[in-house]
């Protein structure tokens, strides 16, 4: 419709924004638009009328740059009250001058359409109508479209810069009060440039989706860190089904990573609420029958998210407790964000199949002087997802997965991804709460138990067809499946490893796998995927060396179950060890050996390895000893 046509058929209620604010009581609750949507010339010709104001309350979700009402000098006129404490609010909450609702982003429609929190304005932006007298939303229909279908009066900025989106964003002319003719530019939002802990971050989430993966994807600096490793993945048929998004899902459009159609649900869609980015993703949205936009009870409703298969949900939080509770919008007592979408994604993704449910931060804060990861909660903070919610945590130092496992196991796996700093710290609080065992060994540790100059995997011939077995760096939470991998070996195995009959495994003997010092000693162990989703390991080998400082020479022993013995797992896993040794600088590999032993006589000459005829100062009447120079 061009603009005279709808201009003169709607004349009667197009007002200039003075004049249609001036149509707002005293005393009346006030929805204003989300995010970038955010009909800025509105929200200024009300401060602009704050001296005819009183009591007005300020309703709304995200709100960015300058917001004039929330000012001290407006504190008679204006009270704020929020769904998220953003950063241009957030000086007013603390203070006391304006409020904070915590609630989950999918319930919001329903406060409104059941008046748990009536609505007497709205105050929205829309796009120009078409010819049937259909505005659209545009990029932030979220909990504005419900807010202006159940506000008593709606009044409109209609802006032609405003893209018209596809999906729930419409809404008729004729259900809008007070129409505002005013062009300006939508409001712009660009993350900051992912910093070496958020690259670090973002690397183990990409490494975490899989093919047909449907994700959500929101606009912070840890979503554009794992874009780019995305990027550089061969990751594909990715889906979107995210309350936000930013530009850097154009990337992953455009390379053919993101293409909808594997989708369980809105396939070849994205499925979203509002859009926040600039120009170049206004312009991208725009008429783009792609993108999908509805209202949060919908994108956010965790058994709509659940329908997702392979959903993964990317969250992040302030911190994080040795059992796995998660803070995410609060400092102590002082509130900081909001609870938004992040248990409906949590809990959507929890229950879909094959999904991951993931929480991201970084190990430190206030320049690395306190942990994030924490014995317990700081006095005041507050649970957004609980502990039994949570599936994977992860920081610059790795990804402890949570779900399913004892308290004991959380604490290992979280205090494993803390900074090193503060590891052993956390290890004597868990020590007091009777968390762990008394007798747990400190983290020898000083870096990563993730580092990818460690990691391989391979497809081998398993006991019921071929299986993909990854090799990885020991780490203090494999405790029971290093167990567990114990208990289903014979005796013949557990004789000719240990060289001694034994019946059980001491804690010592266990905790002694693990207790590897990187910058001398190696612990690798072989892994296989036991659940749909990946993540839940189950041990089938492990393989270490301990090296003689003094010689550069170092002992090796490889271990690996009954059931995948003669596969060509121990030869690969020996030849992971003896590369790492190499790059290290190592010189010579031992391995003592009892003579009977003649499956693995025959492997290590097989190997290269030669039986070594001089003495050594503590070899044994029932040992071998072979030796390879490196």
């Amino acid at each position: 419709m061009a603009s005279k046509e709808w201009t003169d058929k709607y004349k009667d209620k197009i007002l200039s924004g003075n004049q249609a604010i001036k149509k707002i009581k005293r005393g009346t609750r006030i929805f204003l638009g989300t995010g970038c949507g955010v009909p800025f010339h509105l929200m200024q010709e009300l401060a602009k009328n704050a001296h005819k104001m009183a009591d007005n309350e300020i309703i709304h979700m995200i709100s960015l740059g300058d917001t004039p009402s929330a000012d001290p000098h407006f504190q008679e006129h204006f009270r704020h009250n929020t769904f998220f404490v953003s950063d241009n609010i957030r000086s007013a909450v603390y203070d006391g001058r304006a409020d904070y609702t915590p609630t989950h982003l999918s319930d919001i429609p329903m406060f409104f359409s059941t008046r748990r929190i009536p609505l007497d304005v709205a105050l929205i932006q829309v796009s120009p109508p078409d010819e049937h007298g259909y505005c659209s939303l545009g990029i932030s229909v979220d909990i504005t479209k419900s807010a202006a279908e159940h506000a008593d009066l709606v009044i409109a900025q209609v802006n032609e810069n405003m893209p018209v989106t596809h999906g729930d964003s419409f809404f008729h002319l004729r259900d809008i009060n007070h129409l505002v003719c005013h062009n300006e530019p939508i409001r712009e939002f660009e993350a900051e440039e992912p910093d070496e802990k958020s690259d670090l971050i973002g690397s183990y989430v990409a490494r975490l989706i899989e093919n047909d993966s449907t994700i959500e994807l929101g606009v912070g600096k840890l979503q554009r860190a794992a874009v780019k490793h995305l990027m550089n993945s061969d990751v594909r048929d990715l889906g979107i089904h995210t309350e936000r998004f930013g530009d850097c899902i154009i990337d992953l459009i455009e390379s053919g990573i993101v293409t909808n159609k594997k989708k369980s649900i809105n396939r070849n869609k994205i499925t979203t609420s509002f859009a926040m980015g600039t120009q170049k993703l206004y312009d991208y949205v725009n008429n783009n029958p792609m993108f999908e936009f509805r209202d949060t009870s919908y994108v956010n409703n965790p058994s709509i998210i659940a329908q997702n298969h392979k959903m993964v949900a990317i969250n992040s939080a302030l911190e994080v407790d040795l059992t796995g509770q998660v803070c995410s919008d609060s400092i102590g007592h002082r509130f900081y964000s909001g609870i938004g979408g992040q248990v409906d994604f949590i809990r959507g993704a929890s229950m879909s199949p094959g999904g991951k449910a993931i929480i991201c931060m970084s190990s430190t804060a206030l320049d690395g002087t306190v942990s994030r990861i924490v014995p317990r909660l700081s006095e005041g903070s507050g649970v957004v997802t609980t502990r039994g919610d949570v599936e994977v945590v992860i920081t610059e130092y790795g990804q402890a997965t949570l779900r399913g496992r004892t308290i004991r196991e959380r604490v290992l796996s979280l205090i494993a991804i803390a900074h090193p700093q503060f590891r052993n710290e956390l290890l004597e609080a868990a020590k007091e709460m009777r968390y762990v065992f008394s007798d747990q060994i400190p983290f020898q540790v000083k870096g990563t138990y993730f580092p990818l100059e460690y990691e391989a995997h391979e497809m081998f011939e398993g006991p019921d067809g071929e299986v993909d077995v990854r090799f990885r760096l020991i780490r203090p939470d494999d405790s029971d499946r290093i167990k567990e991998l114990f208990y289903g070996l014979s005796e013949e195995s557990i004789f000719f490893r240990f060289l001694t009959p034994l019946e059980s495994l001491r804690r010592q003997t266990l905790q002694d796998f693990y207790n590897v010092d990187q910058s001398r000693d190696i612990s690798i162990v072989a892994t296989i995927c036991c659940d749909e989703d990946g993540t839940t390991e189950r041990i089938i080998g492990a393989g270490r060396y301990l090296l003689d400082w003094h010689k550069n020479e170092a002992e090796f022993a490889i271990l690996i179950h009954d059931d995948y013995q003669k596969k060509g797992i121990g030869t690969y896993l020996l030849g992971h060890l003896m590369r790492i040794a190499k790059s290290k600088g190592v010189k010579v590999f031992l391995a003592y050996v009892h003579p009977e032993n003649q499956p693995m006589i025959r492997f290590l000459q097989k190997f290269g390895l030669s039986m070594v005829l001089e003495s050594y100062p503590n070899i044994q009447e029932n040992e071998y000893i072979f030796k390879l120079i490196l």
